[in-house]
């Protein structure tokens, strides 16, 4: 198993549509300095070398400030020195993954079920990105599960981090946390925003206050720490 998350956790999923490959490693930095503890990295269109070079140049923006994921591509997460990988439910084994990257690496898996997050959690994943939460720009059409899933989640008996992603704001994050999640993962919000550390920043506030308002109270040194940062 991989070390343990920030809580709550606040990731960064990227997307070219939204914010194109060379503006990325300056909008990440900001997103960092507002609050975000996780920057994932998917992006399914560059070739292995040149996402390799991205993967490399958001190492360095994110280093000793954040955990780095790269979804899916276990090479690339090696060779570029991140903290671990982000997998699709149809992707590789978890237990398989797990001895291509160092120890302590971190394994996200994505889940749209109780049944997929339950499977997920007895693989071994580190974390569940948990979707899709409500309507959003980056997957049009698709009819959002609403945060009711992690509450069925939750009472199906799986304790791992749950982190929702999904059209989630600073408006609409505190109805995540209330339903069981210990964190969200946000995409068009931030990396849209004119001002993503601001955004950041009003996003992972929602969420602390969210969890103070139902009484979490979280364990001092919970936040991730690596020795390969």
């Amino acid at each position: 198993m991989g070390a343990a998350l920030p809580n709550p956790a606040l990731c960064l999923v990227t997307d070219r549509r939204v914010c194109p490959p060379d503006e990325l490693p300056g909008r990440v930095a900001a997103a960092i300095t507002g609050g975000v503890d996780i920057v994932q990295l998917r992006d399914k269109e560059e070739p292995g070398g040149a996402l390799l070079e991205l993967a490399i140049a958001l190492r360095e923006v994110t280093r000793a400030s954040a955990i780095l994921l790269v979804n899916e591509r276990a090479d690339v997460a090696a060779a570029s020195g991140a903290d671990g990988v982000q997998l699709g439910e149809t992707a590789m084994p978890t237990a398989s993954v797990r001895p291509i990257l160092p120890d302590g690496s971190v394994i996200g898996r994505s889940v749209h079920s109780v049944a997929g997050a339950t499977e997920a959690q007895a693989s071994g994943a580190d974390f569940l990105l948990v979707g899709t939460m409500f309507a959003t720009r980056s997957h049009p059409g698709e009819e959002p599960s609403g945060p009711g899933l992690l509450e069925r989640i939750r009472v199906a008996g799986v304790g791992a981090p749950l982190l929702a992603i999904g059209g989630i704001t600073a408006d609409n994050v505190a109805q995540v946390v209330h339903a069981g999640a210990d964190g969200a993962a946000v995409i068009t919000a931030i990396l849209a925003s004119a001002d993503p550390e601001r955004e950041a920043a009003r996003i992972k506030s929602a969420m602390h206050n969210a969890m103070a308002a139902i009484g979490e109270h979280r364990e001092p040194g919970s936040r991730y720490t690596t020795s390969r940062r």
